[in-house]
């Protein structure tokens, strides 16, 4: 795509992140092209591909953000090819104490669509198995 600019990718960063917070999977999955990349950060795993995908969106729906208890997007940063937002995210397991995680999560554009190509996320250990629950063992190496 040659319009491509950072209006657009603002705004396609904007849909992803509010479909999130609404938890609409088939939407949310819409603005992905289907051999997206996510990656996790400091632990250089990945995952690639719809199937996983959606699990992943599956598990952060279904389970992780039953367990927010609030958050706030504390900044971000718009260019031409990608979205950065950092957010603390208060969480409770189940019973358990509140937790506060700092994340970062990047949307990146996919080159000539209009979609994004996936995330990357930067986070702790912990934070990252909430957000991906079993799918944490299939995550393979960065390549």
């Amino acid at each position: 795509m040659t319009d491509w600019n950072l209006d657009r990718m603002a705004e396609l960063g904007h849909r992803h992140a509010q479909l999130e917070a609404e938890r609409k999977l088939e939407p949310l999955m819409e603005t992905l092209v289907p051999d997206a990349v996510y990656e996790f950060h400091p632990m250089g795993l990945s995952m690639r591909g719809s199937a996983l995908v959606r699990r992943y969106y599956e598990q952060l729906i279904g389970r992780f953000m039953t367990w927010v208890r609030g958050y706030e997007l504390l900044d971000e940063w718009v260019g031409e090819h990608s979205v950065a937002q950092e957010y603390d995210i208060q969480v409770q397991v189940d019973d358990g104490p509140r937790e506060t995680h700092r994340v970062i999560g990047i949307l990146f554009h996919q080159p000539r669509t209009d979609l994004l190509g996936g995330e990357r996320i930067y986070g702790s250990e912990r934070i990252v198995r909430l957000m991906v629950g079993d799918l944490y063992d299939e995550l393979e190496p960065l390549r």
